[in-house]
């Protein structure tokens, strides 16, 4: 799903305007083992389904509701988590580890890797208060032919 966010811009006393718009997009997510779907639509954070997890920190096991919205990166936890902490995260179906192989480029931290409904995969850093993430497709033609069509212009 895509939400347009419209800001007006007034420029030299009404004379010009700009109108600047911000394209936001909500991922379905679903486990890369299981491939159950994440999405939970109890728990809905900016208004769309929450992406449900299990976490394990140094000290708690607990859930986490990750904001489904690209870019956006509230989240609601039943358990506290520390500032630069980093978090196991795992399916809520399967249980199997979601953590990958791979190192964050900004925190060497492990990355977690999601699989799109539409094909391909989203990775987060597994660090509380990192910001690196990114969408990757393996057949690029195929997979963001599909991921166009879901999401279009």
């Amino acid at each position: 799903m895509i939400i347009f966010n419209f800001f007006v811009v007034s420029l030299r006393h009404n004379l010009n305007i700009i109108i600047v718009m911000k394209k936001y997009i909500s991922l379905s997510v679903a486990c890369p083992y299981c491939m159950k779907s994440l999405m939970d639509e109890e728990i809905k954070l900016n208004g769309f389904p929450g992406i449900k997890l299990n976490i394990r920190t140094e000290t708690d096991r607990g859930t986490i509701h990750l904001c489904s919205l690209y870019e956006c990166f509230d989240h609601k936890s039943d358990i506290p988590i520390k500032d630069g902490e980093i978090v196991e995260f795992s399916c809520p179906h399967c249980n199997k580890e979601l953590l990958v192989k791979e190192e964050c480029h900004l925190c060497d931290a492990p990355m977690v890797s999601l699989m799109l409904k539409t094909g391909g995969r989203v990775s987060i850093c597994s660090r509380k208060g990192c910001s690196n993430h990114y969408v990757a497709f393996q057949d690029l033609s195929t997979e963001l032919s599909s991921f166009y069509n879901y999401f279009g212009e």
